[in-house]
Parts: structure tokens; sequence; C-alpha cells
């Protein structure tokens, strides 16, 4: 590599590629940024002549990144996130609240609370954009620590001395079932009750699963090995249909469950146990200095959250 040639790298070129990247095809790529598609195809050539190197597999199905190519991606995106910063911290000297702001949610919030956060955020500050990246909650926490989002919002426990944590909402994993299961007659389950039944469980890494399995070890429990795993499913609203099809029951965030159960399709169960009680955060890097508009966000959704946390009483 030549570094002249590398330095001769334009953000233009760098904003070719993060497109190419997300839109899957030369010709998305260029309507999302307004060019001829020659131009967007020259653009990409001049960065593979100036890296020296290939950076773009073409298939016939669509492209992938070499391996030198999802390098130069993953910095195109870092400096195109730098850009836009320098941009909102000029605005910030302005009287408007406005901004983007880059938040890495686990499914629970982005799925239930998020919407109603942002579309009350919308109505006081209209002039600022939310973009969202969904994922489980460990999977959120890389995310902030490596820049890729600003603002992290997870269901579970942290302690990293890299992170700041402010308290969000409150939450409950509650035990359902289908309308009309056996285990629906009961007053309230004990563990023992449930080993027997098929157990529908999320994946590793979510934040349900890990609150799930320390309610079992710190209250002495008997642990999931001991359940009849049927499946385990990557998102609440997987675990929910699943327990609608008949596949088993399952524990799964009061948050998820409101809807279905007021509509008889699913039953909640009391556990005779101690209820399993939550908290969802709102993470960000020590070193990250919000701006008035995250500033805004994070007030507003802190002030947001009413306590949601009661168990539900209908059957």
């Amino acid at each position: 590599m030549i570094a002249d040639q590398f330095r001769s790298i334009t953000l233009q070129q760098l904003e070719a590629l993060v497109a190419l990247v997300e839109e899957r095809s030369f010709s998305e790529a260029a309507k999302k940024m307004l060019l001829s598609q020659p131009s967007m195809s020259k653009h990409i050539k001049n960065l593979e002549i100036f890296v020296n190197s290939r950076l773009i597999n073409r298939t016939k199905t669509g492209i992938s990144l070499t391996e030198e190519g999802s390098i130069l991606y993953g910095y195109a995106k870092k400096i195109l996130k730098l850009r836009d910063e320098a941009r909102e911290k000029i605005l910030s000297l302005e009287d408007t609240v406005s901004g983007h702001i880059f938040i890495g949610t686990s499914t629970i919030p982005s799925t239930y609370i998020l919407p109603a956060v942002l579309s009350g955020l919308r109505r006081t500050y209209p002039d600022i954009q939310a973009h969202i990246l969904s994922s489980d909650s460990d999977e959120v926490i890389d995310m902030v620590l490596g820049g890729q989002v600003e603002i992290g919002v997870i269901g579970k426990n942290i302690q990293d001395r890299r992170l700041h944590c402010e308290p969000a909402w409150n939450d409950e994993l509650i035990l359902i079932a289908p309308k009309g299961h056996r285990i629906g007659e009961l007053r309230e389950a004990r563990i023992d009750d449930i080993l027997p039944e098929p157990f529908i469980l999320r994946e590793k890494g979510s934040a349900t699963r890990s609150i799930f399995e320390n309610y079992l070890i710190e209250h002495d429990l008997p642990h999931l090995s001991r359940f009849s795993i049927s499946c385990e499913l990557g998102s609440s609203e997987a675990v929910k249909e699943a327990v609608i099809a008949g596949l088993g029951i399952s524990v799964i965030s009061i948050h998820a469950v409101r809807r279905e159960i007021g509509q008889g399709l699913l039953t909640s169960i009391p556990l005779q146990s101690p209820r399993i009680l939550r908290n969802f955060a709102l993470i960000y890097r020590k070193q990250f200095v919000p701006l008035p508009h995250h500033r805004a966000f994070l007030d507003y959704a802190k002030a947001w959250g009413p306590d949601q946390g009661a168990s539900l009483s209908g059957r």
C-alpha cells in the first residue's frame, strides 16, 4: 500500500462504500447518494486503487466485503459518525435542540417501550432524529463500547467501569401459557410444577434468559438443565407465538404480553416464589459527553416510564 495514495481517500468515497454495503447493490446505493451508477462504481474503484486491494466481491446474488473491505468499512462508519458528531456539536450552539441520536437497544425496549418514548419526545423536540439498532443485551453493550451507538438500553445489571448507567423503567418477568392450558388452573405455580412442562427459552445473551437463570440460582431453585426445554428462540415475539401455538410455556417480560393477555390469547400464572423483577437502564461510555439533544432524550426517557411492573391480575 502506498501511504500517499491512502491519504487521497475522500469522505464521499467512504460514504459510497457504506451505502453499497447497506443497500447491497450499486444501483440502489447510487440512488441513495443521488449519483449515477457509473459515478458510484468509480468511487469504489478509486477506493480500491488507493487501498491497493480489492474491497468488494461481486456475485450474481449481490456483493460482499473482502477482508480489506470489511476493515475499511468499519473505519468508514466511525469516520462518518465523527463528522456527524462535529456537525451536531456546532448545531448545539444554537437555541434549537436538534440532532441525531444513535441508540442500541435490547428487544423488549425496542419493540414495546421505545416507540412510545420516541413518539412523545418528537412532540416536544421535533428536530431530534433517533436511529435504532436492536440486538441482545450483550451485543448492545459491545455496540456502546465500540462507538457504534451513543446510548444503549438494556435489561440486565452490568459492572463495567467504562460505562455510565442510568436506571429507566421497571419490568417483571411472568410465567405465561396458552389459554386453557392445565397449568393456568393453578392459583400459583411452583418451579416444580413447571419442570415437566415443555419450556420455551430465550437465546443465550438475552437479558431475559440471564435474569431468569440468576433468579433460579439466587433462590436455590432447580437449574435450567432440569427444565424440559422444547426450543430456544431469538426474540420475545417468537416466544409469544410459540406459546400461543401450544409449543410450551415460558417466562417473558410483562411489557411483551399485555395485549395478548387482554385478548385472551395467553394466560399468566403467578409464581409461588418471589416475583422476578428487573430494571431497564440507559448506558453510555463514561467519556461520552451528551449534547443537548442527547440529554433531552435521556431526561425524557427516564421521566416517561410509568411503573408497569405490577403483576397482571387477569388470568
